[in-house]
């Protein structure tokens, strides 16, 4: 991929991440964190609901479907060793449910918020 074609796709990719995190507050979501990388994987969102932690994956592709099926399982666990490395930072927060969700965000369209969409 060319570097005008990185730039794009990571414009894009931005643009999407604040797509959810608008969308998430409005659902009522408090956003404690955003881009968390560690060596061993990064996530997208870290939200909080209640008492439930919500480790989210943001994907922008043409249509819901197509976004909703570009996660593979090896994405998702290292999203879920992140998440373990998010909350033995956060020892008050260690008690609280965890949830992985994927937020499908289309080319035109409103996003799609799939909860607890993976389960480790």
């Amino acid at each position: 991929m060319g570097s005008r074609a990185r730039r794009d796709a990571e414009r894009r990719g931005r643009r999407a991440e604040w797509t959810a995190q608008t969308w998430l507050r409005l659902k009522g979501y408090r956003l404690l964190e955003q881009r968390f990388k560690r060596p061993v994987g990064e996530i997208d969102i870290i939200a909080r609901r209640g008492q439930t932690l919500v480790f989210v994956e943001v994907k922008q592709r043409p249509t819901l479907a197509i976004a909703q099926e570009a996660v593979p399982e090896r994405t998702w666990q290292r999203i879920a060793q992140a998440a373990e490395i998010w909350v033995a930072t956060h020892p008050a927060l260690r008690t609280l449910d965890w949830r992985f969700d994927l937020i499908a965000v289309p080319a035109k369209g409103f996003p799609k918020h799939f909860i607890d969409y993976w389960r480790p």
